[in-house]
């Protein structure tokens, strides 16, 4: 039994990543703004698993509380075995049409925090030997889509750059990249779910499970399904007009 830090974890892909950890026997270190939620999903997580799970109410977008999570991954007497940073969040304006402050608090949300956290978590792992790093990015990072892929896209390119750091180390680094996934994401970014097809859908659990197998086979770039394998590899493949041309496509 080891202990995980999950942020973003009292909704969406974060809070399914809380409740396969905890049945796998992870005590569970809780990290998102909402403390109610954080409090009653850390309320249901004991009682149903039996693991110890605390509840650290942070906004990642501010510096302050960025550190007192940072501080949590470094502390020596209750070590972080597997550090998920999940938390993040997207809407429906494209870049232009954006508010800058919403752009800036995204960019330190998903790419500041997880350097931040990656780094902290990273050293402290390395002096016991073993650990796990888990970042959350998206099948959109292979596309020119928005800020929210290009954030996702720098999070893919350093997790793999860290992997590369860390071989040898006992630690692994792992960059899970979902397509189209059943949480609460898309409505709160205000985006809509009936333009895409039933077939295009993933499951949160299935995301998560997948995330997991691979991060215990120390896998860096974990695309949970088929077809959203093929489809990365294809946007891999692509020349990068082709890939603009259908991120527009995209777009609309």
């Amino acid at each position: 039994m080891g202990t995980a830090l999950i942020t973003g974890a009292s909704a969406g892909l974060g809070e399914e990543f809380a409740w396969q950890l905890a049945t796998l026997r992870h005590n569970l270190v809780l990290v998102a703004r909402d403390e109610a939620r954080l409090e009653q999903l850390a309320g249901k997580l004991r009682s149903a698993a039996g693991v110890r799970v605390e509840v650290l109410p942070a906004d990642l977008a501010k510096e302050r509380d960025l550190n007192r999570v940072a501080a949590r991954l470094k502390a020596p007497s209750r070590p972080v075995g597997l550090l998920v940073n999940n938390a993040g969040f997207g809407f429906r304006e494209t870049f232009l049409e954006a508010p800058l402050k919403d752009l800036v608090a995204m960019e330190k949300v998903m790419i500041h925090a997880v350097l931040v956290l990656s780094h902290t978590g990273a050293r402290a792992m390395i002096e016991r030997g073993r650990g796990a790093i888990l970042n959350v990015s998206s099948i959109a990072a292979h596309f020119a889509s928005g800020s929210y892929a290009a954030d996702k896209a720098w999070v893919k390119t350093f997790t793999e750059g860290l992997a590369v750091e860390l071989k040898g180390t006992g630690v692994t680094a792992t960059a899970l990249l979902p397509g189209l996934t059943r949480t609460e994401f898309h409505a709160r970014a205000g985006l809509d779910y009936l333009s895409y097809p039933s077939l295009a859908w993933l499951s949160a659990s299935d995301v998560v499970a997948q995330a997991l197998t691979d991060v215990r086979h120390g896998i860096v770039l974990s695309t949970p399904s088929v077809r959203y394998a093929v489809l990365g590899q294809i946007a891999r493949l692509l020349p990068r007009f082709a890939v603009r041309a259908l991120s527009r496509i995209e777009d609309r």
